[in-house]
């Protein structure tokens, strides 16, 4: 605990320090606002290591096509959506309007174009989303879109529960889906500070290209990710030496 407190106040320490130091460069260029994000990710990645006592791995990034994609992660903690800023070029990610009126994350996230949604919205936000990206992808040619198919965070080894937004997605833009598996909520969990050691696996999978209909898609898609969230997930239990039974009676 000694360590997963030290973590988060260096972190959230951090982050108020560079918002600041970084904002006359964040104001002026779009450019240098990706970048302060990008290396403010490097240290997140670096003090999970160092303060934290946790590995990130990342596997298979020779499976990530050139130009627009659709990257769709598994959701297990807030770390899923910092682990795209350290392989691609500047994502654009789906996250909840809300973040929007956070200081420091907000500003950052107006000015790299993030895309903010009403998740209470139903099919007018999907209309709304799937035409944000499209703006973005035309205005930032090869840019890619983070998008987490079950909508928000879920416990390690929980039965999948993917929606639709993903392939309102897949099919209005009819750019290739990059399947994410990961392991990440073993030691980084959803909700409290607590910062298990041991090492965190993100595992990028072949693509899914365009033109499938609904089912085959969300089948595939599915099909894809959970039996490698499974196998990652023994394989970091077994780096902490855990057993799945220990998921229910032991606390987050």
């Amino acid at each position: 605990m000694i360590r997963s407190v030290l973590f988060v106040l260096w972190i959230y320490g951090t982050m108020v320090v560079l918002a600041f130091a970084f904002l006359p460069g964040m104001l002026v260029s779009r450019r240098f606002a990706v970048w302060a994000v990008r290396f403010w990710m490097k240290n997140v990645r670096w003090s999970l290591r160092v303060i934290a006592n946790i590995e990130t791995e990342i596997r298979g990034a020779d499976n990530i096509p050139k130009g627009p994609l659709i990257w769709a992660s598994k959701h297990q903690s807030m770390y899923d959506a910092f682990v795209p800023w350290l392989v691609l070029s500047h994502p654009a990610i789906v996250i909840k309007r809300e973040l929007l009126w956070y200081p420091m994350f907000g500003w950052y996230a107006l000015r790299t174009d993030m895309i903010a949604i009403d998740r209470s919205g139903g099919s007018k936000t999907l209309r709304s989303m799937v035409e944000a990206a499209k703006k973005r992808m035309n205005h930032d040619k090869g840019r890619q879109l983070l998008i987490f198919p079950e909508g928000t965070r879920v416990a390690p080894g929980s039965p999948p529960q993917y929606k639709s937004g993903v392939f309102a997605m897949y099919k209005g833009l009819n750019v290739p889906v990059v399947p994410v598996a990961n392991n990440i909520g073993l030691c980084w969990p959803a909700h409290g500070i607590r910062r298990r050691p041991g090492k965190v696996v993100i595992e990028i999978l072949p693509p899914i290209g365009p033109g499938l209909d609904k089912q085959d898609f969300m089948a595939k898609l599915q099909n894809t990710i959970e039996p490698a969230c499974d196998r990652l997930l023994d394989e970091g239990l077994a780096h902490q030496g855990r057993r799945r039974s220990d998921l229910q009676t032991e606390p987050s």
